[in-house]
């Protein structure tokens, strides 16, 4: 998976509208002078430190997975199970990195219509954190709550545009009685027996992690270097050009999903270490056996 990540993420965010501003605000002569900087090249360094977190993570039974759930007009319209996506991540071969194999199929069509014409698109990925523990984050600072720092840190990546927590989008077109998600109690069940019926939350209220599977989406812009390129200015003369063709890049969502996958893994990781902390990992795992044991007698 990881020699997949790297593969998958030597260089893959675009150029795009992004070279503008960073040439105006470092005064550079010509966009290419430092373009390295306004591409994803820190991506295999994500990837790579998030490998990192997700050993630590597994230490605390905390699985971190991605997969696509659209791209361009194509969608999953079906909830997918957290085994599917263990399953998919299992692939040696992998396509679109979607577990629905007829709406990846979908996907294949909007990317090969982007590939016959020219242009570029876009989609959606999902992250998943699962068995993750209740109290992760906070409810008292607002740069410490747990969804804020997974939103910033999606956020990072490029051409990700906007970072949605559980079903928000749905959930602000409905009525509360229909997402908010009910309690229950089972004796022996979760972290201290207390239940949901649904998700819609995505594992995180009011800042804090509530014991069930956190969810992550990120929404990917088409990237916007085109091999049939749109109307730009020359710097030098001021002119209208068409813009530089870079690379062929068609859809990078898959790419981008394990980039997030690292930086949701990364986030985690810390917010578990501030939870739980330790000079070594025996002290991390201790203090969160005690944790655990402190849940179950509530």
């Amino acid at each position: 998976m990881i020699g997949w990540a790297f593969r998958q993420l030597v260089i893959w965010g675009g150029l795009g509208l992004l070279v503008y501003a960073f040439v105006g605000n470092r005064e550079l002569l010509l966009p290419r002078d430092d373009g390295r900087a306004v591409v994803a090249v820190s991506a295999p360094a994500f990837v790579a430190a998030g490998a990192l977190a997700k050993l630590l993570l597994r230490q605390l039974e905390i699985e971190v997975l991605s997969h696509v759930i659209a791209v361009g007009g194509a969608r999953v319209e079906s909830e997918i199970a957290w085994e599917q996506i263990a399953a998919l991540a299992r692939r040696d071969e992998i396509l679109l990195n979607c577990a629905d194999e007829q709406a990846e199929q979908r996907m294949k069509a909007e990317v090969d219509q982007a590939l016959k014409t020219g242009d570029s698109v876009g989609g959606v990925f999902e992250v998943v954190a699962h068995n993750v523990p209740p109290g992760l984050g906070t409810y008292a600072n607002w740069d410490e709550r747990l969804d804020a720092q997974l939103a910033a840190a999606l956020m990072s990546l490029q051409a990700v545009k906007a970072v949605e927590i559980g079903d928000a989008v749905h959930a602000a077109a409905s009525f509360g009685s229909a997402v908010h998600d009910a309690i229950g109690y089972e004796r022996n069940s979760g972290a201290a027996g207390f239940t949901r019926r649904s998700n819609h939350a995505g594992g995180i209220e009011g800042g804090v992690s509530n014991g069930q599977d956190v969810l992550v989406r990120g929404y990917l812009k088409p990237i916007s270097t085109l091999r049939r390129p749109l109307e730009s200015v020359d710097f030098a003369t001021r002119e209208s050009v068409k813009a530089a063709y870079e690379r062929s890049d068609v859809c990078v969502v898959p790419a981008a999903g394990v980039a997030a996958e690292a930086m949701v893994a990364l986030t985690l990781a810390r917010c578990a270490l501030e939870k739980f902390g330790g000079d070594s990992l025996g002290e991390t795992l201790r203090n969160f056996a005690g944790y655990k044991q402190q849940l179950r007698e509530f």
